[in-house]
């Protein structure tokens, strides 16, 4: 199954109306979980919201998909602030998910010093002239965006890769540093292009085609 999660101002509804995402999962035979953020926003680590715990509640939609469906693995996802939920749901509750590969949001500061889940696979995606989540993070409040390459060095350290990628790929719209190397065989990629805030197109169905290649790797 992936389960993703909704942009700030998102909701299942607007999610799963979407074709590209139907047409990916159908292809890959997945079910797709959309969990809803208390006033379509979320509460994850540094966020101005604090609504609820995020982590708890994620446990509750896995243990419920569960028991309803029996999903042999899952994998996570989610755009901008749902990007950034993603990095948590990597961080704290990696163990329960084969790959994870956010879009446009990544840690909150503080960022975390260590990732309590250990090493996962995870491929991020960032436009470089993305102004509403900017690579170098922002203030929102009295909160702060984290910035992108410090929170992708906090993974090289959970998953043991060099400071320096293994090789870069263009793919698609996006220019990827790839870390193959990991002592943990974890693969840790970071895809970036020219773009804003958005999702280039073949985004989705080139990360999931991914996640599932990563699916009993290690």
């Amino acid at each position: 199954m992936l389960v993703y999660f909704h942009p700030y101002g998102g909701s299942d509804t607007v999610i799963r109306g979407k074709d590209w995402i139907a047409e990916g999962l159908d292809d890959q035979g997945m079910l797709g979980v959309f969990p809803n953020g208390i006033d379509n926003t979320w509460a994850h680590e540094g966020s101005p919201s604090k609504a609820r715990d995020e982590l708890a509640f994620l446990d509750a939609v896995l243990a419920d998909v569960e028991s309803r469906y029996a999903p042999s693995v899952a994998v996570a996802s989610g755009f901008s602030q749902g990007g950034s939920m993603a990095w948590d749901a990597a961080c704290y509750r990696g163990d329960r998910f084969e790959a994870v590969f956010p879009i446009a949001g990544a840690f909150w500061e503080p960022l975390p010093e260590t990732c309590p889940a250990g090493p996962v696979e995870l491929r991020h995606t960032h436009g470089l002239a993305d102004g509403m989540v900017p690579m170098e993070g922002r203030p929102i409040g009295n909160s702060h965006q984290g910035d992108v390459l410090s929170g992708m060095a906090v993974w090289r350290a959970v998953n043991g890769c060099s400071e320096s990628p293994d090789r870069t790929e263009d793919v698609g719209a996006s220019t990827c540093q790839i870390w193959s190397s990991c002592s943990s065989q974890k693969e840790l990629i970071l895809c970036l292009h020219g773009g804003a805030h958005e999702i280039p197109t073949g985004w989705f169905a080139e990360s999931l085609d991914w996640a599932v290649s990563r699916i009993g790797s290690n």
